[in-house]
This record gives C-alpha cells, structure tokens and sequence, in this order.
C-alpha cells in the first residue's frame, strides 16, 4: 500500500480563489477593504519570511497587509501601545504579532492586548474560551488558531465530511496547535488522545489511533512500525535538519518514505499543513472583516 499525498498546496489554492471571490463581494457591497496588520519584532530571518509569506498572500487574494518592523529592544509598553492603536484604527480588520517576541517582552501580555475581534490568530483568552464551550459558527465566532483549522480542513479532505468516532492522536499539546485541535476534533465527534513528552509508551498510543497528528517538532519522531494500517497521518512538525553535503532541508515529525507505505493517507513537509495555515490566516482576517463590518 502506498498513501494518498494530501496535497495542502492545491487545497490551499482552491481556498484562496474562493477568499479572492469573497473579498471582491465585501470591497463591493461595503466599500471596504479586508486589511491585515503584522508586526514584527527584531529581525529573526525566520520571521522576517513568514511575515514577508503571509504579506504576498493577502496581496494575492486582493487584501490589504501592513507591515510594522520594531526594534529588538523596543519595550512591551511601547509594544503593546502599538497594538491599542491599531484596535483603535477602523481600517484595520486583523492583527497579527509574529512570535517568538524577544525574552524581555511577556508574550501573554501582548496577545492579550489585542482586541479579540482583530485576533487573527485565535490567541486570544476570549477567543480560546469561546472555542471551549464550542462557539465556533455565528457572525460573533470565535477566532480560532489558524494551524488547527488547517489541519482538520486537511483530514475531512480524505475522510469526509463526517469525522465522529475516529480515534485520533494528538503528538504535542501547545496553546497553538495540540489544545485547539483537540477541541475542534472534540466538536467533530471523534474519540481524542493528547501525547507529550512525558506519554510512556507513545509506540502503544500510535498504534491505536485511526488518525494521528504530530505537532512534537521531532524530526522522524514517528517511524512506520508505529502507525496501523490505513492510519492518516498529518505532518505539523517543521524541522530544520543538516544533510550530509552540508546544507538544511526541511523534515516533518514523520519519516515520510517508509510512513507512507503503511498510512492510508499522508501530508508532506514542506507542501502539508503550512499552505493551509496560511489559508486560514487570510479566512480569518476575512471573517473579522465581515464582524466589525456587521457590528
């Protein structure tokens, strides 16, 4: 058996052209403009590229991006007086503080200062209580984290619409990608396992799951005598790794070549989960558009 390769970037695309459509209905009917304000903080290369990705896609579906680069060293009072004036700012929908943030600077404190209706990354304590008590649908939804949403996008591709009842597997519990997915699935009906580092016997969790998903950022965490046959298996680990003539490739959490010759279904890294993320970016600076305009 050789995996179906779940396609992110194709799935992405579709996404996109349908966001484009959307945005188009929004500048005509409210003569308005969905826009997206980033900051970035430092010059972390890493960084530096997905804001500069995440610019180019709003760009391409006809929203607008701002752009704000600050100091390493700016303090987080002056940080967080940024954000308190672009959630004054009516042409701004969506606001997105790139992190990591430099150590001085409390990250808790900056997403909490963003209003949670501009909260692009779903970060927010009330979009995060809105999303736990399953209030995910509605003009006042919550924001959800852009990773998850992905993901669970990604699995329906091959499952269906229908996901009650799949054992699923959930490899890393962060605030970005392992407790949100839980949730989301958790509405979705299917029978949920979280693993962290401190799981004993993750071979034993694996084999059980109809679905696993790996967010650990462990290259080649999870081998092929870990995964059943016909599992799908879902990539979000993003790994840099240093091959043997000397230069970085990215991997995944999964090794790939030998995992997809037992999963039903397969995401690929790099060309999996970060297309969608992406997506999701750009469909919830859509949906807090359409909020504020309504409101």
């Amino acid at each position: 058996m050789t995996a179906q390769i779940i396609n992110g970037k194709e799935i992405a695309a579709e996404m996109k052209r349908d966001i484009a459509l959307r945005v188009t209905e929004i500048k005509n009917k409210f003569h308005v403009t969905p826009t997206l304000a980033v900051i970035l903080v430092g010059n972390d290369p890493a960084s530096e590229v997905y804001v500069s990705n995440k610019e180019k896609a709003a760009h391409g579906v006809g929203m607008n991006s701002i752009q704000f680069k600050m100091a390493a060293d700016i303090s987080e009072e002056e940080l967080v007086a940024k954000i308190e004036e672009l959630n004054s700012d009516k042409k701004v929908h969506g606001i997105l503080v790139q992190l990591p943030l430099p150590k001085h600077i409390e990250s808790k404190k900056v997403i909490h200062a963003i209003n949670h209706r501009k909260d692009v990354d779903g970060f927010h304590v009330i979009n995060v209580g809105k999303l736990s008590i399953g209030e995910i649908d509605g003009i006042d939804k919550a924001m959800v984290p852009c990773t998850p949403l992905g993901c669970v996008h990604l699995l329906k591709s091959v499952k269906g619409k229908d996901l009650a009842g799949l054992k699923t597997l959930i490899i890393g519990s962060s605030n970005i990608v392992g407790r949100p997915l839980a949730r989301l699935l958790m509405l979705e009906n299917c029978t949920i396992a979280v693993a962290n580092r401190s799981t004993r016997d993750l071979k034993a969790e694996c084999l059980q799951a109809d679905v696993i998903i790996s967010a650990a950022g462990v290259p080649g965490l999870i081998k092929a005598e870990m995964v059943k046959s016909g599992a799908v298996v879902i990539d979000v680990g993003i790994n840099r790794v240093l091959t043997d003539e000397g230069k970085f490739r990215l991997v995944g959490d999964v090794d790939f070549e030998n995992v997809k010759k037992v999963a039903s279904a397969i995401t690929p890294v790099p060309g999996g989960v970060g297309p969608m993320t992406i997506a999701y970016l750009l469909q919830n600076t859509l949906d807090c558009c359409l909020q504020q305009v309504s409101n």
